[in-house]
């Protein structure tokens, strides 16, 4: 699986599921700033293109929280595409390195 970040949160195509609620706590709670601005601080959007034999996945783009770890994106990755626990999934950024598992989303990106 490749990754490929961009810093276009036009559109996150990421289902909005329990941090919808979270998010809007926050911004009642005080967050003066315009939610959109405030979603696209707290989230990238990450291009996942398939390599060699895995499978394409129907979305490739996905709103991924900054702090999310590479570790946690593959786990994901690797729920959703419904693999075995004996099958591998290996990350890739731009074709070119293989972050560590514990390294953050965000700190890739920048």
């Amino acid at each position: 699986m490749h990754m490929r970040m961009s810093d276009n949160a036009d559109s996150p195509t990421e289902p909005q599921k329990e941090e919808s609620s979270t998010q809007n706590q926050q911004n009642v709670a005080g967050d003066s700033g315009d939610p959109a601005k405030t979603e696209e601080k707290k989230k990238i959007d990450v291009l996942l293109k398939a390599v060699g034999d895995t499978p394409i996945m129907k979305t490739k783009k996905w709103a991924v929280e900054r702090e999310r770890t590479v570790q946690a994106l593959s786990q994901f990755i690797s729920r959703f595409l419904k693999f075995e626990a004996n099958e591998q999934l290996f990350i890739y950024v731009n074709q070119s390195f293989a972050p560590s598992p514990d390294q953050e989303v965000g700190v890739l990106f920048d």
